[in-house]
């Protein structure tokens, strides 16, 4: 539950919510995804209410990436067209490109016709994953929302996933992005930073202006650790 929680998500910026389990991360995206609604105080979207938005089109602009990618035992290409029924293999292969999954596909005699078997069980994790990313970008979504998306990698596929999302926040600038993260490397980038303990806001900057203002606070701890 959040308690007198207020924040802006800046348009085109990052935004990390750190904070230990239970503090109200997790919430925070399902409301934005609208998957319950708020029973008290506002939530707006470029200054209009949420429930007043059509949530059809609404769902339509936003990419999630959860810490275990839903893959369905289908082809690649298949998986793919769950985020956009109308692309096309151009549309496809850029974004896998993007994501930097195109590499290991194209070296699958198979390729986007490739089955990945339940829960994509054919697949590595880190093939997995990108195969998630490259799904959301295929949407491109104004609203990228990254709950955990890495923390179940290896440093190596961390290292590659993570480069592939900021690379494609650059180039496309529009982005704005929400990440939960328990990974230093994953969020000290951030345009912003906010600290959640128990449903409160307790801190909030960027990586240094919190280091600096809260030398003994949460995130310092998480940084120190």
């Amino acid at each position: 539950m959040l308690k007198d929680f207020s924040c802006t998500f800046e348009a085109g910026k990052t935004t990390a919510l750190v904070g230990p389990s239970g503090s109200g991360k997790s919430t925070i995206i399902q409301l934005i995804e609208r998957f319950y609604s708020h029973d008290s105080g506002t939530i707006t979207v470029d200054n209009n209410p949420i429930e007043c938005l059509d949530l059809r089109k609404f769902r339509r602009q936003m990419g999630y990436v959860g810490q275990e990618p839903v893959l369905f035992n289908a082809s690649i290409r298949e998986n793919m067209k769950m985020a956009n029924p109308n692309a096309t293999d151009q549309d496809i292969r850029e974004a896998l490109v993007a994501a930097n999954a195109w590499t290991f596909i194209q070296k699958i005699e198979t390729g986007l016709d490739t089955i990945v078997g339940g829960s994509g069980g054919s697949l590595s994790g880190g093939q997995k994953q990108r195969v998630a990313i490259a799904r959301a970008f295929l949407k491109k979504p104004k609203i990228l929302l990254l709950d955990e998306a890495t923390s179940a990698l290896d440093k190596v596929n961390e290292k590659i996933v993570q480069e592939a999302i900021d690379s494609y926040r650059k180039t496309r600038g529009d982005i704005t992005t929400i990440v939960i993260a328990h990974r230093l490397s994953t969020i000290r980038d951030a345009d912003k930073i906010v600290v959640l303990v128990n449903g409160r806001l307790t801190e909030m900057g960027n990586h240094d202006e919190i280091m600096a203002n809260y030398p003994n606070g949460t995130y310092s701890d998480f940084v120190a650790k």
